[in-house]
């Protein structure tokens, strides 16, 4: 018995011994770790010299080119090696030959460009102009194959657009208007239909390509997945095709067409700068129209590089009408480049009756001036009722044709 036990008095029990207690709690130390970890990765991102910021990295070992005496070993050994036979070696073989006739079909002042897939590891060859070719050599192109003219292109830093090549245009070379459209628009009253803002929405864009006739144009916006390939489709069925340029409203920022928007403040050597990227999107168009942009158009500082520049690659200009100061109509007499100003917007209410109302109003325009032209969205009611109408159109006194038909009997009256 110990002595403490000893001195205790009778009838009171010891207490118990204090434990010992850490001076934080584990809460405490969960998150004590986690700020110094949190300070650990702070310090590493800001005072790390890493240029690539942590991106994934790749390190390959470049061997100095073979002496030209040892050049034959390989190829020994590569023939010793063709008597065991590799069902892959026949592939590889035919790869090699379709690479080198590409590389052969390049003309002068051309190269081909190996483009590799990185997700399937495909290979597509693709000719294009170094840049320093001062001839007249076409470029080759692959978009050839659906009626795109190779001499109607030029290089870009953004890809492909569209110029004249002396006295063939893009206006002529993609109209689709037959001899019989024109036979017809010298004696008889005209309209011409356009619906814009196609190439965003694939079902809309694929119902007006379809159901439409053909002398409806197609306006497309620059934007989409692949407006190519839409812009393809539309011209298989010989609709004329304009490029829509997004353009500064007056509430802009706050009502933004889109990416790469030519602003009235902007440089005119940045608007040109835009005004390529949009040629570059797709091919195959007749001309420009106005997306939007009640400012631009009646600023001509801003107007007049972009209409002076269609007009020196030989595209023609559709005025969508919306903006009644615009200066469009005096800039493309001036150059006498192919011009047309639509007269009304048909689906303004985007109803049945309304939009027949419309119809209706355009085609009295027409029997009073000779030539009127429509412009409307690609609506299921506007295209419904447009294919409806135009069907009956011509047993009224009036034909329905191609737009750049509309603007060259403008032109002449």
């Amino acid at each position: 018995m110990s002595a403490d036990e000893l001195s205790t008095p009778l009838g009171q029990k010891r207490g118990r011994l204090r434990r010992f207690r850490l001076p934080f709690t584990a809460t405490q130390a969960i998150a004590t770790v986690l700020g110094l970890f949190l300070l650990a990765f702070l310090g590493f991102a800001l005072f790390n010299n890493d240029p690539l910021g942590g991106e994934p990295i790749a390190q390959i070992t470049l061997k100095p080119p073979a002496d030209p005496k040892d050049a034959a070993a390989p190829a020994d050994k590569a023939q010793a090696d063709a008597g065991h036979g590799d069902k892959a070696q026949p592939d590889k073989a035919a790869k090699k030959t379709e690479q080198a006739d590409a590389k052969a079909a390049a003309g002068p002042g051309q190269k081909t460009i190996t483009i590799i897939d990185g997700s399937k590891g495909t290979r597509q060859d693709v000719v294009v102009s170094s840049g320093d070719d001062k001839g007249d050599t076409p470029v080759s192109s692959p978009a050839g194959a659906s009626g795109i003219n190779p001499r109607l292109l030029e290089q870009s830093r953004y890809g492909m657009i569209p110029i004249a090549a002396g006295g063939l245009k893009p206006f002529s070379a993609y109209a689709m208007a037959t001899d019989a459209d024109r036979a017809k628009a010298d004696k008889m009253p005209t309209v011409a239909i356009v619906v814009t803002g196609l190439g965003i929405g694939a079902a809309r864009t694929n119902d007006a390509v379809m159901k439409l006739p053909r002398e409806v144009a197609l306006a497309f916006t620059p934007y989409g997945s692949d407006p190519g390939k839409l812009v393809e489709e539309a011209r298989s069925k010989q609709h004329e095709v304009l490029l829509q340029l997004p353009m500064e409203p007056f509430d802009y920022p706050d009502n933004d067409p889109g990416p790469q928007t030519l602003l009235s403040s902007a440089a005119p050597e940045q608007n040109l700068d835009r005004l390529n990227w949009h040629l570059s999107r797709f091919q195959g168009y007749v001309g420009l129209s106005n997306f939007m942009g009640a400012r631009f158009v009646a600023t001509e500082p801003a107007m007049q590089p972009i209409i002076r520049e269609a007009a020196k690659r030989g595209l023609g200009y559709l005025d969508d009408g919306s903006a009644p100061r615009s200066v469009a109509p005096s800039l493309a007499k001036s150059l006498a480049m192919p011009f047309a100003r639509a007269d009304l917007t048909i689906d303004t209410v985007p109803t049945a009756a309304d939009i027949d109302k419309a119809l209706a109003r355009l085609e009295g325009l027409a029997k009073e001036r000779g030539n009127a032209v429509g412009i409307a969205s690609a609506l299921p009611v506007s295209i419904e009722r447009i294919v409806s109408w135009s069907k009956s159109l011509e047993s009224r006194g009036i034909v329905l044709v191609p737009l750049t038909t509309a603007m060259l009997k403008s032109k002449s009256t």
